[in-house]
C-alpha cells in the first residue's frame, strides 16, 4: 500500500520515539535510577504503531505488562510517562502506577496491566459501552501468546462474538510467555482458535509496519461498519529478556543480534521511506535526533519532579459516583 509523506512522517516517529524510551528505560534500570519492575518491548514497535495509527482519539486501548509502546502510540504525554516511571507526583498516575501500569483514560488509555490477559475482558466492556451508547468508537485489546491460554481471553472472545462487540484482539506472539516457548505453549493452530468462536482473523508479519497498518485498517473498518469482532495474529520479536534483569538464556545465541540485522522493524520502515522518495535520508537522522533530545529531556524532568508525600497515600484509591 502507498502512505503519505504525513503518514511516513508520524508512524517513522513514533516507533522511534517507542524505541529510544525503552532504551532510555533499559540504561537507567541498569544504573538502579528506576524503581519496580520493567518489561520492555523494544523490538514490537511496528506492531503498536500500526494498530494505533488507524485509531480515532475516541477509540479504546487495553494494553500489558509490556505497555509502553501501545500507551506512547495511542497518544500518552511523554513526559508524564518517564515521570511515573521514575514514580514521581508529576506523573500520569501520580507515581502510584508505574511501568506496567500506565492509564491515560482521557485518551483511551485503560491501562497496562501486571495481570496476564487481565486487559481482554476491559476492552470487551469498553466496546460493549460503545455499542450500548451507539458511539461509532472501537477498542483493542493488546495481549501476549501467554494470554491466549487465559480463561478470561477465551470467555471475553466468545462474549465477544456473542454480543457483536466491536473489539479488535491482537495477539503480539513474541515468541515465548517468560521462558515457554508459545510454538509448545499454545495447543492447535491459532487462528483456527479463534474462527473457532466465529471471529474472522488473520496473520500479518508484525516486522512490517505497512503490513500491520493495513491488516489493521481493514479490520478496525470492517469492525466500525458493524461487523462485529476481529482477530489479528502479529508475529513479532522482543530484544530484551521477559523483565529487566533476565538474562534470557533459553534463547539460542546469537538469535537477538541477527534479528536486529535482518528484520528489525523500523531498518524496514527506514528502507522503504527512503526507497518510496518520499523522506530522504537525512529527515529521517533529523527526527531520530528530535526524539533523542526529547527524551533526554523527559528523563531530566523526571529526575528534579517531586515524589509522592505521605499523605497522597490515600489519594486516588476509590472513586465516588
Amino acid at each position: 500500500m502507498q502512505l503519505n509523506r504525513e503518514d511516513l512522517h508520524d508512524a517513522y516517529r513514533r516507533m522511534v520515539l517507542v524505541r529510544e524510551f525503552e532504551n532510555q528505560i533499559h540504561r537507567l534500570n541498569e544504573k538502579g535510577e528506576l524503581p519496580g519492575f520493567i518489561h520492555l518491548s523494544a523490538g514490537q514497535e511496528a506492531s503498536c504503531v500500526g494498530i494505533c495509527m488507524n485509531l480515532q482519539e475516541d477509540d479504546y486501548i487495553t494494553s500489558t505488562h509490556r505497555g509502553h509502546g501501545h500507551v506512547l502510540a495511542k497518544g500518552c504525554d511523554l513526559v508524564e510517562m518517564m515521570d511515573e516511571v521514575f514514580a514521581k507526583r508529576t506523573g500520569i498516575c501520580h507515581g502510584k502506577g508505574g511501568s506496567m501500569h500506565m492509564a491515560d483514560l482521557e485518551k483511551g488509555i485503560l491501562g497496562a496491566n501486571g495481570i496476564v490477559g487481565a486487559g481482554v475482558p476491559l476492552a470487551a466492556g469498553a466496546a460493549l459501552t460503545s455499542k450500548t451508547l451507539g458511539k461509532d468508537s472501537i477498542s483493542v485489546v493488546f495481549f501476549g501468546d501467554g494470554a491466549y491460554n487465559e480463561g478470561a481471553t477465551l470467555e471475553t472472545m466468545n462474549l465477544a462474538k456473542v454480543l457483536n462487540l466491536p473489539l479488535l484482539f491482537a495477539l503480539e506472539d513474541n515468541g515465548w510467555g517468560e521462558a515457554t516457548p508459545s510454538s509448545y505453549a499454545i495447543g492447535g493452530d491459532i487462528l483456527k482458535r479463534a474462527e473457532g468462536f466465529g471471529i474472522p482473523a488473520q496473520a500479518v508479519d508484525g516486522h512490517d509496519y505497512c503490513a500491520v497498518y493495513e491488516a489493521a485498517g481493514d479490520m478496525i473498518s470492517q469492525i466500525r461498519a458493524g461487523g462485529g469482532p476481529r482477530f489479528l495474529h502479529l508475529d513479532v520479536y522482543r530484544y530484551f529478556g521477559h523483565f529487566e534483569g533476565d538474562a534470557a538464556t533459553y534463547r539460542p545465541k546469537g538469535e537477538v543480534e541477527k534479528h536486529q540485522k535482518e528484520r528489525d522493524c523500523i531498518m524496514i520502515l527506514r528502507a522503504y521511506i527512503i526507497e518510496s522518495g518520499l523522506l530522504a535520508e537525512s529527515d529521517l537522522h533529523k527526527i531520530h535526533k528530535e526524539v533523542l533530545s526529547e527524551v533526554e529531556a523527559a528523563v531530566d524532568h523526571a529526575r528534579k519532579a517531586p515524589s509522592p508525600e505521605a499523605s497522597d497515600i490515600l489519594t486516588n484509591v476509590y472513586a465516588t459516583y
